[in-house]
Formats: structure tokens, C-alpha cells, sequence
């Protein structure tokens, strides 16, 4: 035997050893004149996680996967014709479950004679050593019967040695994992990595979006450099974010399994390059991406716009915005008007009853589509259309769950140039506020009608003569919340009369802490401690909590203390208060830095925390779960004899790290004092006689409410009320709106689809009685939740569709009453909700050839009413107070 044969064997066999024991395999290959056959199998299942809920949709498919190399380079890049033959599917009929609910038999699945044609059509990649690096197919080709191919190609995508990569497959180009021991590959495909093509779309808020957990993990054996099977597995756990008890867990399965032994096949093809090959093939073969394209299904069974206009005058409308009917009825409108013309959307906003125009006006909103915005463009006339229409349009836009540059744009045309009453004007600004904040939260801040709604804001601020005016264009950047605009805010916070710097103040609260900068606290330091002018109360104590709330430094918060030794009784009560509360607060930032500062006995003593005034702040949980906190925090501050100034009622929630403010609920009085005597302090200009109110819903500003403003106004309004309260905000709002398209391993696809409505009718009354010495607030919220959530599954043979909607209505009751005929004052806060039905219902839909089931289950309850015990001191007054009033 020659020698150098052999040492050349000698170190083969240890070079093979060597890259064994670190984890990597000899290059993959197939060999020229062989017929590799693979058995191939899919396992499908779409189940509810929640109970009681119907059997979920289940698929098996069966094929024999047939592999050949048509042509090699010397680079060794290979040509494989890939053939996929005697596909045979099988799913559960609903007649053959078991009466138990369990399943029964399968049944197989007819296919058609196209999909059998269009399945058994060869396809060919460009295949290096377990590398993918083209796919090559028939672009007429069906888009299911395409994916489901390349679900099988992402099957031979794989690298012989362990590590890191971004791989493109049927799921996107993804990071993956690998590892490698003796004869197996291990790979972990990060599914919440991968980019693919647009699309779907989701709530800018994602706490009113989807939660999607998902895994990814195939198992290779490869032996004598040949891929021997391969076991592909991948879950994904899918739910509304504020839900998951809703949720929708969806599993996949695939196995590739070599047929011993291969087969004699075709001899290699020749040619120069892998493009003569191709050509040289039977039928045309181009080009495809590997990631999966999105496959939306037609509705069949869906209402069109057009069929309800012809019954339209016959059917009888009832909007009320509180009930559930009502909102399921808004979401059945949205659907239709998305795949509606523009002509027939104008038609029926034209055909409305006044009763119903609003709401009509709303879905036409939430609905977005390119021919709902024109026809309202067409439709709505600022100059004729009565304001409150117009409000509805405008805060319908403000509200929009992800609205577009051309809802924008529709909104600043509308408001361009022309003599508006000056509710809508105001209503007009914040909206577009909102929509460039919206707009930028979706990285579309360099849209041309973005920039036009920030130099509107900007340029009407700059322009601005009267403090109304101001006001409004600062609560409109705080809607906007663009970083670049803090600067602007801080010159109106420092230098503007009262009603400016509080309006500039509570714009820069609404930022998040990381753009709360050194020089913003710097300007908060210098208002709440007076450096430059003198402030009014409410102004300082903004600052304050501004402080505290954006990771103070233990210096600020000890200044802050210590400077309630020179507060007025109230406002130094209110503000410690303010700071216990960030105490008993786990996710307060200023919480470990305050548990330091008391551990100082200076400060953490009776004398320093005992003052004497009635204000208060008080915050706690009103609901809690696994998905979600929700908080209600309510602040009083008085003025020292004894007067309400203001009050701040706040519904928050709070969801895996998202902070939102559902509500929150401002009311302001000033200029009492001098209805009842009492002196001013030193150099402080005496406020004009007013009252009014401002709210935030879902993180947007609305525009404020006055009650009344002067002694002759409140007469007026005192004598000649209606009794009727304020309206704040009424109508149907689209809170969710989400569609994700989820290609799973096989190349079938999950369609994902979330749409959530609120109702609302929120008013709010305030009573004064000069005579019986009393003030009385109401804030009455009563409202519908409607969320629809539900996965399509999308297959050749088998559409299936799990759906699960939930319903329930609420009222909650948020009353004050406030007696100041002696001293001290004495006020009893109401805090009450009425019982709340509810219901859920689950669904599994299915069609397999000419054969379709559905099947539901479900639950209704009722959870009591309750009233909240706000604090024990509360619970003394009101006994005093309604007992009273009473007799």
C-alpha cells in the first residue's frame, strides 16, 4: 500500500474526529443519478385556552416528498428538484365527536383536481451544504399550495456546525441557533426576531394590542453526510394583551423521514449554469422569496354596504352608546364600511336619521379606508354641519387606535382657514395634537401632513393672543408629546399667568421620564421654589409632583419636604400625602429613594407629618389580575377656609410594564374666597369667580369644560339650569385594532384579528348652593366593552376559524358633596360601581371541501355592584352628611 495513501487516510479520519468533538458535521450533500424519497407528515391543532369552550380544529397531512440534484458547481453549489406526491389530508368532523366532547374518527379531505395538479408541479432551489439560497417555482401557482411547498423547503435549511445566523424561510429571515452533537443538529429559530413582509397592522397602544408567545425548534439527524429525518415542532400562545384568558393556542408539527434505501434516479442535467438548467426544464420557474406572502381570505358570508342600504329605510335604530348591542352593531358597521366604495359609504351618510349620524360619522372614522375619508370629506361641511357632529368627528379621529397621515390631513383641511364656533376650533386642535403624537408613535413623523400639524400647533401657540387660546395649543403639544417641543413648554410653564404655566406643566407631565431632563427639573425646581416670581399654589404643586414622579435625586425630594414647613396648612398637607402615597406605590419611581429618606428621624416623626388640613391624596387598586392593575387615585386640595380648589379623579392601568391613564377627571373652582370673606394672602391677585373642568381618556387631552366663569354667569346658570348635566364625552370608540399574519413553519398561515369597542357616556353636573351653603359634583360614566378576537387558519383542503367574544356594560358613579356652612368644612366622596353583566362566547368554525360545522359554547354572570371605601375618615362624613340630608 503506498504510504502517503495511507497517512493522507490517517489524517482524514482525525481531521473527521476532530470537527466531530466540536460540534460540527461533514458538508451536506446529495448524490448525482439518486431518487431520494422522504416520508412527510403535518400536525396542526388551533385550541381555546380558556374553559368551557368547544373542541378546537385539528389537521393531519401525509405526503411523499421526492429529492433530486439535477446539477452541481465546482463551488458546490447544487440544483435539487424537490416533488411533492400523494398528499392525503384528514381533519375531525364535528358528527363524529364523541358525545364526551372527545374526539372521534377522522375523515379524509377531498382535494380538488387543481390543488392536486398544482401540488404535484416540481419546484427547485439552489441548495449549498444544508444552505437554502434560491427558491424557484410558478408564480401563477396558488398562494397556499406555494407556501405549503415552501414549508417543506425550509425543512432543508440547515448549517452543519453550531452558532448563530440569520436564515431566510417560509417564516422570514429569522436569528436562529444552532448546536451540534455527534450525528444531530439542534436548531432554535427566534420567531420574534424574524422580518418579513408587511402585513397587518395594531393598536399604537400596545396595551390594547395582541400578546404573542412564541417557540421554535427542529431537530436534524444527518448521517455519511446525508439529512436522515427531520422533526420540526413550533407553538405560539396568542390572546389580547389586557386578556389572555381569551387566548388561542396554536401547534405545529412536521416530520421528514428518509425511505430507505434511495432509489436509481435521473442522471445529472449538463450545463454551464444553474439559469441554463432551469431553462431546460419542463414549465417556466422563476425566482420566488422564501418568506411565505401574506393570504387574506375573502368573506363570503360578510354584509355588504350595499345590500344594508336597500333595506336601510325599513330597519328601526336604537344607539345607545352603553350598551353592548350597540358596539357589536359599531364593529359590524367598521367591517362593512372597509370593503365599501366611496359612493356607497356617502350614501349612507347621507341617508342617516339625525339620531344615527353620529354614530354612522364615528364608524366611517374608525373604518380608515381610502373611500370612507372621502366620502367624509364630501360630507362633512364645517361652515353648515352643527358643532356637536363636528365634535364627534374630530374626537372620533383623536381617538383612533392607529389612524393614518390621511385621516390627518382630512382634519386639517376641514379646519383650514375657516370661522369655527369655538368648541369645535378647540375640539379641532387637540385632535390634530393627538394624531401627530399617534403618527410619530408609528415612526411616521416625516410624513408632509405630520409636519403640517406640528407647524399648525406651533404657529397658532406663536400667534395667540388671549390665554384661552394658549391653553388649548399647550394641550395640544402635550397630545403630540414630540421631545423637540420641551423647550417651548418650559418658557410657558416659567413665564406664563396661572392658567398658562398649568396648562405647559401638565404637557410636560404627559412625557415619559427618559425626556424629563436635568433642565426640565431645573425649571420645576425654580417654580416650586419661587426663585424667579411668585407662583400660585396648584402650579407649585404640579411642579412638585413632576419632581416626584421622574426619578428624583434624594436631594429634590428632601427640599421638597422640608419645604412644606413654610406651605400653607392645605398645601403642605396635600403634598405629604402626595409623598406617603409614593410609599405604599410599588411601581412609584420615588418609592426606594423615599423608604431612604425616612429612615432619617428628622423627618419621619409625628410633628413633621401631623398637619391639621382636611386636603387629601389618596391612591390604591381597584382591580387586579394576571394581566393587569388597575388603580384609582383621587386628590383634593383645599384652600384654607375651607373651599374646594381642586379635585383630580384618575382611573389608571397598568399591564406587563405599559402604564396608561384611562381617565382622569379635573375640577377646578377659584375665586370663592371672596363670595365668603375670606382675605387673600399678601400680594396675591384675586381670581375671577370660575369653575370648569378638563379630562384626559385613553392618553388624549380633551378640550376644557367652564361651568362657569364670573358671579353673573353663575347666577345665571344657577337660576336658569336645566338640571341637565354636562355632557364630556359620548360615543363608540374602536380602543383595538390589530391584524397579524403568523406563517407557521408548514407554510400554512394564522391570521390573527382583534377588535375591541368602548361606549361611552361620560357627564359630569356641579351644584352650587349659595343658600344651604353646599357644593355637589357628579361624575356619572356608564359604558359597553365589546372585544372580538379570533384566528383563521388558511390550508389547500381546510379553512377553520376560532373565535372568542366578550361583552360586558358597567356604570360607575363618582359623587362629592361638600357642606362649608360651619367649621370645619365637611365633604363626603362617593366612589360606587353598578352590578356588570357579562358574557363570552366561543366559537370553532370549519370548512373542509363541501363539507362546513360550527360549533359554540359560552358563559354569562353578573359581578355585583360595590361602592369603594375610600378612607375611614370619609366613611365618618358621609354617614354624617347623607344621614342629614336625609332627615
Amino acid at each position: 500500500m503506498n504510504p502517503q495513501a495511507v497517512w493522507g487516510c490517517v489524517c482524514l479520519l482525525c481531521f473527521s474526529f476532530l470537527s466531530t468533538a466540536q460540534g460540527n458535521l461533514q458538508p451536506l450533500s446529495f448524490q448525482p443519478g439518486t431518487l431520494y424519497q422522504y416520508h412527510y407528515s403535518l400536525d396542526v391543532q388551533l385550541d381555546h385556552t380558556s374553559a368551557p369552550s368547544p373542541r378546537g380544529a385539528w389537521l393531519r397531512a401525509e405526503a411523499l416528498v421526492q429529492l433530486q440534484r439535477l446539477w452541481r458547481d465546482p463551488g458546490g453549489e447544487e440544483l435539487l428538484q424537490v416533488q411533492i406526491r400523494d398528499l392525503k389530508a384528514q381533519h375531525e368532523p364535528e358528527d363524529r365527536r364523541r358525545q364526551d366532547g372527545t374526539g372521534g374518527p377522522s375523515a379524509e379531505i377531498a382535494l380538488s383536481q387543481e390543488a392536486r395538479a398544482e401540488l404535484q408541479q416540481p419546484l427547485f432551489i439552489s441548495w449549498s451544504s444544508g444552505k437554502v439560497k434560491a427558491f424557484y417555482g410558478d408564480e401563477a401557482e396558488s398562494i397556499l399550495i406555494s407556501n405549503l411547498k415552501r414549508g417543506v423547503v425550509s425543512l432543508l435549511q440547515l448549517q452543519p456546525h453550531a452558532g448563530a445566523a440569520v436564515e431566510e424561510d417560509v417564516s422570514g429571515s429569522c436569528q436562529v441557533t444552532y448546536a451540534v452533537s455527534n450525528h444531530s443538529v439542534t436548531k432554535t429559530k427566534d420567531l420574534l426576531s424574524c422580518v418579513k413582509p408587511n402585513s397587518g397592522f395594531t393598536s399604537v397602544n400596545k396595551i390594547f394590542g395582541v400578546q404573542w408567545q412564541p417557540t421554535s425548534r427542529s431537530q436534524y439527524v444527518v448521517k455519511d453526510n446525508l439529512l436522515q429525518s427531520v422533526l420540526a415542532e413550533e407553538s405560539h400562545v396568542v390572546s389580547p394583551a389586557l386578556r389572555s384568558t381569551t387566548g388561542i393556542k396554536i401547534s405545529s408539527r412536521q416530520q421528514l423521514q428518509l425511505v430507505s434505501p434511495p432509489m436509481p434516479g435521473p442522471a445529472e442535467v449538463a450545463g454551464r449554469s444553474l439559469e441554463d438548467v432551469l431553462a431546460g426544464t419542463e414549465g417556466r420557474h422563476q425566482p420566488l422569496g422564501m418568506a411565505s406572502p401574506p393570504f387574506r381570505r375573502v368573506c363570503t358570508r360578510c354584509p355588504s354596504l350595499r345590500a344594508y342600504l336597500k333595506a336601510f329605510d325599513s330597519q328601526k335604530v336604537k344607539v345607545d352608546t352603553s350598551k353592548a348591542a350597540t358596539m357589536w352593531r359599531f364593529q359590524r358597521f367598521i367591517q362593512m364600511l372597509r370593503s365599501a366604495k366611496k359612493r356607497d359609504v356617502l350614501q349612507l351618510l347621507r341617508r342617516a336619521p339625525e339620531e344615527m349620524l353620529p354614530f354612522v360619522v364615528e364608524a366611517a372614522v374608525a373604518t380608515q379606508s381610502v373611500a370612507s375619508l372621502a366620502a367624509l370629506s364630501d360630507f362633512l361641511d364645517f361652515g353648515k354641519e352643527p358643532k356637536s357632529l363636528l365634535e364627534k368627528f374630530l374626537y372620533a379621529a383623536a381617538f383612533s387606535p392607529r389612524p393614518s397621515g390621511e385621516l390627518l390631513r382630512l382634519v386639517l383641511d376641514k379646519l383650514d382657514g375657516k370661522q369655527l364656533a369655538p368648541e369645535v376650533w378647540e375640539t379641532g386642535i387637540v385632535a390634530v395634537g393627538s394624531l401627530v403624537g399617534k403618527l410619530c408613535q408609528q415612526k411616521l413623523c416625516g410624513l408632509q401632513e405630520v409636519e403640517r400639524g406640528v407647524a399648525t400647533i406651533l404657529g397658532g401657540l406663536r400667534g395667540a393672543k388671549e390665554e384661552p387660546e394658549v391653553v388649548v395649543y399647550l394641550l395640544a403639544l402635550g397630545n403630540a408629546g414630540l421631545p423637540e417641543t420641551i423647550p417651548t413648554l418650559l418658557d410657558y410653564a416659567e413665564e406664563g399667568p396661572t392658567a398658562v404655566t398649568t396648562a405647559a406643566i401638565s404637557a410636560l407631565r404627559r412625557f415619559p421620564a427618559r425626556h424629563i431632563s436635568s433642565k426640565v427639573k431645573r425649571a420645576m425646581r425654580r417654580i416650586f421654589h419661587e426663585k424667579r416670581k411668585s407662583y400660585e399654589k396648584t402650579c407649585r404643586l404640579a411642579a412638585a409632583e413632576m419632581l416626584l414622579d421622574n426619578e428624583p435625586s434624594p436631594m429634590d425630594v428632601l427640599n421638597i419636604l422640608l419645604a412644606t414647613n413654610e406651605l400653607e396648612t392645605e398645601t403642605a398637607t396635600f403634598l405629604l400625602l402626595k409623598v406617603q402615597n409614593s410609599l405604599r406605590a410599588d411601581h412609584h419611581p420615588a418609592r426606594r429613594i423615599m423608604k431612604d429618606i425616612m429612615r432619617d428621624p428628622r423627618i419621619n416623626n409625628y410633628n413633621f407629618f401631623s398637619k391639621a388640613g382636611v386636603s387629601s391624596s389618596f391612591s390604591g387598586p381597584l382591580t387586579v389580575t394576571q394581566d393587569l392593575l388597575s388603580t384609582f387615585g383621587l386628590d383634593l386640595l383645599f384652600l384654607e377656609g375651607g373651599l374646594l380648589r381642586k379635585s383630580v379623579s384618575d382611573f389608571s392601568l397598568l399591564s406587563r410594564g405599559r402604564w396608561l391613564r384611562a381617565a382622569q377627571v379635573t375640577i377646578e373652582a377659584q375665586g370663592m374666597e371672596s363670595m365668603l370673606g375670606e382675605n387673600l394672602l399678601e400680594g396675591e391677585e384675586e381670581p375671577e369667580l370660575t369653575a370648569g373642568m378638563s379630562a384626559i381618556f385613553f392618553d388624549v387631552q380633551l378640550r376644557p369644560i367652564v361651568f362657569f366663569q364670573g358671579y353673573t354667569d353663575l347666577m345665571a346658570k344657577v337660576l336658569l339650569s336645566s338640571g341637565e348635566p354636562t355632557s364630556v364625552v359620548k360615543g363608540n370608540l374602536l380602543l383595538m385594532d390589530h391584524h397579524q399574519v403568523i406563517p407557521l413553519q408548514s407554510g400554512l398561515q394564522v391570521a390573527i384579528k382583534l377588535q375591541g369597542g368602548l361606549g361611552l357616556d361620560i357627564s359630569a353636573d356641579m351644584d352650587v348652593s349659595i343658600w344651604e351653603q353646599e357644593l355637589k359634583t357628579r361624575i356619572n360614566t356608564r359604558g359597553s366593552l365589546t372585544i372580538d378576537f379570533q384566528a383563521e387558519l388558511d390550508a389547500p383542503f381546510l379553512q377553520a376559524t376560532l373565535r372568542s367574544q366578550t361583552e360586558a356594560e358597567t356604570s360607575i358613579h363618582f359623587d362629592t358633596m361638600l357642606r362649608f356652612s360651619g367649621s370645619p368644612v365637611l365633604m363626603c366622596l362617593q366612589l360606587r360601581e353598578e352590578q356588570v353583566p357579562y358574557r363570552e362566547i366561543f366559537t370553532v368554525s370549519k370548512s373542509a371541501g363541501s363539507q362546513s360545522s360550527t360549533a359554540r359554547k359560552g358563559r354569562q354572570g353578573t359581578v355585583p355592584g360595590r361602592e369603594f371605601a375610600l378612607h375611614r375618615a370619609n366613611s365618618k362624613v358621609c354617614n354624617l352628611l347623607l344621614t342629614a340630608e336625609e332627615e
